[in-house]
């Protein structure tokens, strides 16, 4: 039995440790945290649950993209509530409130009743973001090569630049971009296969994990465990130690060695390369490259208790906008922060349909998310979380209180609901998830710089991988794409969903 060693418990370590202990490998999950997840994480404060960053997930019933591989990792059965089909998002601007519907047509028709002009192009715009989904290997098949040609087209054209060449009308066009803080978009710099594929994602059908998305933890680690594997938290990888042809094992920050035959990196890159040691398995040029990959911006959020039954439970997510335009809110200034903003509920209960009557009536817990860059907080990095001192909680109040504001102008009554509330940086996702100067996605994809910011699942070293949402993209489709890519390299054609 080959031994495995996995840096990371995030979905995209945890996921590739069901699938090779499926298939005969003895894997070991490194997680540096006393909670492994990652991104999967929920925590408690004042017997209330929240997210750390797994907030819904979309395509998740069957015949759908997601489902063949939530049935193969075990997390068919998870306790799902869907989002309202008629709206599971709602994008707030000045100029009104627009829904995405679910399935075709109803999001063609919902949007074309305010745009009757633009409905071709919402057709034509929504049939190349279906298309761009079947370019995907997680659907089970062998894409052609005209699909493989159109994925790399659209990985080299701009959001904006596709958008605006089906749709005319200005508004459409910023109200199609509404979501963009599910991708941390830019103008002008990502590409519009990011965008088909989260679109198309939840355009398929949308869901809250009932009580925490820490329960998909759960099971991946049931899956590992239950296959002799086991995950074991509080060990910091700091050394991949490789002799003259390749891995052989790695030292963590408590004196341990662990052996490997296969070494896989969930982790950022960047990381990956300081634990390397001075091998030549790894050409300078590809190393300086990962060194220096662009990221996403970071996040500020806010937890929020509310009151008991003062705040209606939101069967959608809200993203508000203080101009006319969802673009260059990372571009925000000290004055004019929060440009835009994430408002959701967190579900307790499943809830199959939509319905009103299986709905939960009452919200017990929301999350507001609005960009931060690191250079804000970059001051306070060489501070311990929980010890950062006055002027880093005057800090995040100021903020906390500006946002809360600013959801006010769209979500009239949430502050008079709100019993506490919770804050984090991006030096606080920095801590809990490893991700570099706490970006929100990990690496970020810009059509201008191609190739560059291209993070390959396999490396020079023979038994050295990447995994996780730098390798293909993030969230739970982009990440568990790059899982079946990267578990796709060791087993060949014995990976089968």
């Amino acid at each position: 039995m080959k031994k495995c060693i996995i840096i990371g418990s995030g979905l995209g370590g945890l996921s590739c440790g069901v699938i090779l202990a499926r298939n005969g490998y003895e894997v070991t999950v490194l997680e540096q945290e006393t909670q492994p997840g990652g991104c999967l994480q929920s925590f408690v404060r004042k017997g209330a649950k929240f997210e750390t960053g797994m907030h819904f997930i979309g395509s998740a019933e069957e015949g759908q993209t997601l489902h063949p591989l939530l049935r193969y990792l075990g997390l068919e059965d998870l306790p799902l509530s869907r989002l309202d089909t008629q709206g599971y998002d709602i994008v707030s601007m000045p100029q009104g409130r627009f829904a995405f519907a679910n399935g075709h047509e109803a999001f063609v028709e919902t949007l074309a009743e305010r745009f009757p002009k633009e409905k071709d192009g919402l057709n034509r715009y929504l049939s190349l973001v279906e298309q761009l989904t079947l370019a995907s290997p997680i659907n089970g098949h062998h894409p052609t090569a005209k699909q493989m040609h159109l994925k790399t087209e659209y990985q080299m054209r701009t959001v904006d630049e596709v958008i605006n060449s089906f749709v005319s009308d200005p508004l459409l066009r910023h109200v199609l971009v509404g979501n963009l803080p599910l991708y941390a978009g830019e103008r002008g710099r990502t590409p519009f296969s990011t965008h088909a594929l989260i679109t198309n994602f939840y355009n398929q059908s949308a869901f809250r994990v009932a009580g925490g998305s820490d329960i998909i933890a759960q099971k991946l680690i049931d899956g590992i465990t239950q296959r002799g594997g086991r995950v074991l938290t509080r060990k910091r990888v700091e050394r991949i130690i490789c002799n003259e042809h390749k891995v052989t094992g790695v030292t963590t920050a408590d004196g341990e060695h662990f052996e490997a035959d296969l070494l896989i990196a969930a982790i950022h890159p960047t990381l990956v390369m300081q634990m390397l040691d001075d091998t030549n398995l790894i050409r300078p040029a590809f190393r300086q490259r990962m060194l220096n990959l662009p990221n996403t911006t970071g996040v500020f959020t806010i937890y929020i208790k509310f009151k008991p039954q003062s705040m209606p439970y939101r069967n959608h997510n809200l993203y508000g906008y203080a101009t006319d335009t969802p673009w260059d809110c990372e571009r925000y200034t000290l004055e004019d922060w929060p440009r835009g903003f994430l408002y959701v509920h967190l579900c307790d209960k499943p809830a199959a349909n939509a319905s009103p009557n299986s709905l939960q009536q009452w919200a017990t817990c929301g999350e507001i998310m609005s960009y931060m860059r690191y250079e804000e907080v970059a001051k306070w990095a060489d501070t311990r979380i929980m010890h950062r001192g006055e002027a880093y909680e005057a800090f995040k109040h100021d903020r906390a209180e500006r946002l809360i504001n600013a959801v006010e102008q769209h979500a009239p009554g949430l502050r008079q609901a709100i019993d506490c509330y919770f804050t984090s940086t991006p030096l606080t996702y920095q801590q809990y998830t490893s991700t570099l100067h706490g970006s929100m996605y990990g690496v970020a994809k810009d059509v201008k710089l191609g190739s560059a910011c291209h993070v390959p699942s396999r490396t020079r070293i023979p038994n050295l991988l990447f995994a996780g949402q730098n390798v293909n993209s993030h969230g739970m489709l982009g990440t568990l794409v790059g899982t079946l890519v990267t578990c796709g390299e060791v087993l060949g054609e014995k990976l089968k969903l």
